[in-house]
């Protein structure tokens, strides 16, 4: 299973989540609450979430084998800013009074507001092929990986 660590961040993205997780609690005191799902992530669980969708299983519990809601990335084993330590990404999820998580739209939207007020970050809402709401990177991470 994938970090939820802010220490497996990189300290710009530590930074730049702690601010903008402190700035939703006063802004939204009753909305539900950003959480990390996601910051380092091997590259065994990385190839696992790109065969998703090729992989013959039911991985999201629909019924359906290898369907498009299983499509979760682009990026194979060593192409993803998570693959990295420190975590050149993180990914969040929202969890609600319930104690359940929330993956609406709108909470996103605006907690990618707060995030994208420091430069240098790209946010997965804004992509092309794949959009991931869920999902913030250093820009150009790729120039901070040693080859």
């Amino acid at each position: 299973m994938a970090s939820r660590s802010i220490s497996d961040l990189h300290p710009q993205l530590a930074y730049v989540f702690g601010k903008a997780e402190a700035e939703w609690l006063l802004l939204n005191p009753t909305a539900p609450k950003p959480f990390l799902t996601a910051t380092f992530r091997s590259n065994d669980e990385q190839n696992a979430l790109y065969n998703q969708p090729r992989d013959k299983k039911d991985n999201n519990g629909d019924g359906k084998i290898d369907d498009k809601a299983e499509f979760v990335t682009n990026a194979k084993a060593g192409q993803s800013p998570h693959n990295y330590q420190p975590a050149l990404a993180f990914d969040i999820a929202f969890r609600n009074a319930k104690g359940g998580t929330d993956y609406t739209v709108k909470w996103f939207d605006q907690f990618a507001k707060l995030v994208l007020k420091t430069p240098g970050i790209t946010w997965g809402g804004n992509f092309k092929s794949l959009i991931d709401r869920p999902h913030f990177e250093l820009t150009d991470w790729q120039k901070q990986v040693k080859k």
